[in-house]
């Protein structure tokens, strides 16, 4: 198929933007990116796309996922963290099934879809989920999912010693660390290699620090590659000060953690010394601004991460902390919470934000030589965004910016993945929506019930 007529980003090496551009797919691959007029005298047989003038973007990249907790969406909301925690979140993660884990994943991805986001990173899929439901998914819809499954052996959290996970998410080192293996034998590179299976390490001290070593030595024996959560809340950095003596980039480079292989997320409790180990050793990091805003959490030193050469992914985390999948929607809050707290006008541009969820998330992936720009020889993965059409994105005399500080997911109107359309008009062809919105209705009353959970807005209701 032959693209044409689109003002296509391509986030190469020169940062090229094509005006009346086009590009040729062949197969799942892009053969040839350049002008409309140029592509249509070299491949004149080759049917066509009219991309109308629309702006069209490398698939977005959310390196922070949380499949299992979009059925969970709205829950525990304004609560403070170790509340949200206890009284809700894993009170309903510890009793979800496989088939309520099926609704919630599909319900996800179909809205990631929707949104421009065409690869994920699942951090903790959890035994009770059921990994091959979610593989499942992944395969039907068409997107690119990297399947990080739970690996743990305590049910603790951080420096609260106190606070134990509900006990039906705790794993032993048999189910979660071997569980991993399993399932890496079983489903990485499936469906075309869209699917990959990741190690997705529980925080410190859910997981011994045997384990973790263990883990990261199979990591590298293996080519297997991990994820985890690291200093997220202030807690994780006492915990790893009072119980180590270290600081966590100290800790993580102590269990093998840091390096190329890994994704270590939020990262918001760092000094300028655990930025330094982050960019000699390699290691990626994935910001969730959202999430650590409505938690509380913080603010990730991103820019200061970013100029001491650390490679920045972006996440949008999970329905309860978030509450959305949008990642276009959170690229105007990681270029906007810098500037305020920095007061800084200049500190993290459109353009910087960009990157981090395309191509800065494709190398946190293991994928930057495959997705993350629109190139000769990469996956022809896409998002076609209208801005004409919308009140909102209008007027828009520079597509980055207006993507950036004004776009959300509704103004995505086609999705490439694999050189397969899978959103067409904004519409889903891979999957039914109507379909996934009533099995997701259906699926959090019944588990709700279950757990006696009760959402009710704190204003009266008459």
């Amino acid at each position: 198929m032959l693209y044409i007529n689109g003002t296509i980003a391509t986030v190469n090496a020169r940062r090229e933007i094509i005006k009346d551009g086009a590009i040729m797919v062949e197969g799942n691959r892009i053969k040839q990116v350049g002008k409309t007029v140029d592509l249509k005298k070299a491949f004149p047989d080759e049917p066509t796309y009219d991309l109308e003038n629309k702006l069209v973007i490398p698939g977005l990249v959310d390196t922070h996922v949380h499949l299992a907790q979009c059925l969970i969406r709205g829950s525990g909301d304004d609560c403070e963290l170790i509340q949200w925690l206890c009284e809700t979140i894993w009170v309903l993660q510890g009793q979800m099934t496989h088939e309520e884990t099926y609704a919630s994943a599909r319900l996800c991805i179909a809205e990631m879809l929707k949104s421009g986001t065409t690869a994920f990173l699942e951090a903790m899929c959890a035994d009770r989920y059921g990994f091959d439901g979610i593989a499942k998914a992944v395969e039907e819809s068409g997107i690119r999912g990297c399947i990080g499954k739970i690996v743990m052996d305590v049910g603790k959290y951080a420096s609260q010693n106190a606070l134990t996970m509900h006990p039906g998410l705790i794993e032993t080192r048999e189910q979660s660390l071997l569980g991993v293996l399993k399932m890496h034998e079983k489903w990485h590179g499936k469906a075309n290699d869209r699917i990959h299976v990741w190690f997705g390490a529980r925080t410190p001290p859910g997981i011994s620090v045997d384990l973790l070593k263990e883990m990261t030595q199979l990591s590298r024996e293996r080519g297997i590659r991990i994820t985890m959560h690291c200093a997220e809340v202030q807690a994780d950095q006492v915990h790893y000060r009072e119980n180590h003596n270290m600081r966590p980039c100290e800790f993580a480079q102590h269990v093998g953690l840091l390096g190329d292989q890994s994704v270590l997320v939020h990262m918001v409790w760092l000094d300028d010394v655990d930025i330094k180990m982050l960019a000699e050793t390699g290691t990626h990091v994935s910001h969730n601004p959202s999430s650590n805003s409505k938690l509380a959490s913080g603010v990730a030193p991103i820019p200061r991460m970013i100029e001491a050469g650390v490679n920045v992914g972006l996440g949008c985390d999970g329905g309860p902390s978030n509450n959305c999948y949008d990642l276009i929607q959170e690229m105007k809050l990681a270029a906007l919470i810098h500037k305020a707290v920095s007061c800084d006008p200049v500190t993290m541009p459109a353009e910087t934000v960009l990157e981090m969820a395309t191509i800065n998330g494709a190398k946190a992936l293991g994928l930057e030589h495959e997705i993350g720009s629109l190139e000769p020889g990469k996956k022809a993965d896409f998002v076609v965004l209208d801005f004409e059409s919308k009140l909102h994105t209008n007027p828009n005399p520079n597509p980055i910016s207006t993507l950036v500080y004004a776009a959300i997911g509704q103004n995505v109107e086609t999705v490439v993945i694999d050189g397969r359309v899978v959103v067409e008009k904004g519409e889903l062809l891979t999957m039914n929506e109507e379909e996934i919105r009533s099995e997701a209705r259906r699926h959090a009353d019944a588990l709700y019930n279950r757990a006696g959970f009760r959402g009710q807005p704190k204003w009266p209701i008459v």
